[in-house]
C-alpha cells in the first residue's frame, strides 16, 4: 500500500470514528470523494445536504441529484439564497464568509433534527495557500474536514476518485457564479443568469473547464490549454461566441491570456480594501 492509499485508510479509519456525518455535498471532485468515503465508513449513517441557490446551476444540481441516487445515500437539498443575506449583494472581500455562515447555518438546522452531530465539507490541503474567507465560517462554526486534516490535496483526489471509479475524477473545477464578479461589484439575479447562460453555451461547445468572469459589458474567458486551441481553430466558433454573449447582454468578449486560474479575482485583493 502506498502513501496515498495508506492517507484514503486513515481518513476511513477518522470517518468512521465520527459515528454518523452530514456532509456539505457540492456535487464536486472533493465533496463527491469526501461523500463516497463516508458512505463507505459509515452506511445509512451518512446525510448528504446540498444547497439549491442562484449562484449554483442547475446542471450541477442535477449532477449532485444523480450521485446520490445511483449510491442510495439519503440527500436532502435546503434552500439557501445569497442574495437574502445581507451585504452579499455588494459582493464584499468576505462574501465567501457570508455565504458559508448562512449555508452552514441551515446545514446545522438539519443536523440537529436528525441528531448527527457532525458536519463536514470538503476543502483540501491547497486551499490553504489563497485567500478564503469561507474557511472563517468552517471554524466558527465547528465544520470538520476531514480532506484537509488528511492533507489531501486536488491531485490527490483526483488519483484516489479515479481508482474508486467516481465519475468526477477528471471534473473540471467548479466554483459558485458569484466567484465570477470582481469584489465591489453588485452581484444580482440577472447578472448571475448571464453568467451561467455564457457559461453553459461554452460547455455546450465543447470546453471543458471555463470560467465567463464579469467586468460590467465586458466578459473575460478564462480556459484551459484544450479551450485555447478551439478558440484559435475555429474562427466560426469565435464568432459564435461573440453573436451569443452579446445576446446574452455583454458588448465585448475577451480572452484572458493567462488563462483558467482559480481565485484569479483574489489578484484584485492588493488594490481592494480589506476592511
Amino acid at each position: 500500500m502506498n502513501e496515498l492509499q495508506l492517507k484514503c485508510e486513515e481518513l476511513k479509519n477518522y470517518l468512521r470514528g465520527l459515528g454518523s456525518v452530514v456532509v456539505a455535498f457540492s456535487g464536486g471532485v472533493d465533496s463527491t470523494f469526501l461523500l463516497r468515503l463516508s458512505y463507505d465508513s459509515l452506511g445509512s449513517r451518512v446525510l448528504a445536504v446540498t444547497a439549491r441557490s442562484c449562484s449554483f446551476p442547475q446542471r450541477e444540481l442535477d449532477l449532485a441529484k444523480e450521485f446520490t441516487s445511483q449510491y442510495k445515500i439519503e440527500h436532502i437539498i435546503v434552500d439557501s439564497e445569497e442574495l437574502d443575506i445581507k451585504g452579499f449583494s455588494k459582493n464584499p472581500v468576505n462574501r465567501c464568509y457570508l455565504c458559508k455562515s448562512g449555508l452552514f447555518t441551515k446545514i446545522r438546522e438539519v443536523a440537529l433534527s436528525r441528531g448527527i452531530e457532525h458536519i463536514a465539507e470538503g476543502s483540501n490541503a491547497d486551499d490553504e495557500g489563497d485567500y478564503r474567507p469561507g474557511l472563517q465560517a468552517v471554524t466558527e462554526f465547528g465544520v470538520l474536514s476531514p480532506l484537509r486534516r488528511a492533507r489531501l490535496t486536488k491531485s490527490d483526489i483526483r488519483k484516489l476518485s479515479a481508482e474508486l471509479g467516481l465519475p468526477t475524477w477528471n471534473k473540471q473545477s467548479f466554483a459558485c457564479l458569484s466567484s465570477r464578479f470582481p469584489y465591489g461589484e453588485e452581484i444580482s439575479r440577472e447578472r448571475l443568469m448571464m453568467i451561467d447562460k455564457a457559461e453553459q453555451f461554452l460547455l455546450d461547445k465543447g470546453f471543458v473547464q471555463v470560467r465567463v468572469r464579469f467586468h460590467g459589458n465586458l466578459a473575460r474567458i478564462e480556459t484551459d490549454d484544450e479551450g485555447f486551441r478551439l478558440l484559435l481553430s475555429e474562427k466560426k466558433l469565435r464568432e459564435d461566441i461573440h453573436k451569443k454573449f452579446k445576446e446574452i447582454g455583454f458588448v465585448y468578449v475577451s480572452i484572458d491570456l493567462l488563462g483558467y486560474r482559480t481565485g484569479s479575482m483574489n489578484e484584485l485583493l492588493p488594490i481592494v480594501n480589506l476592511s
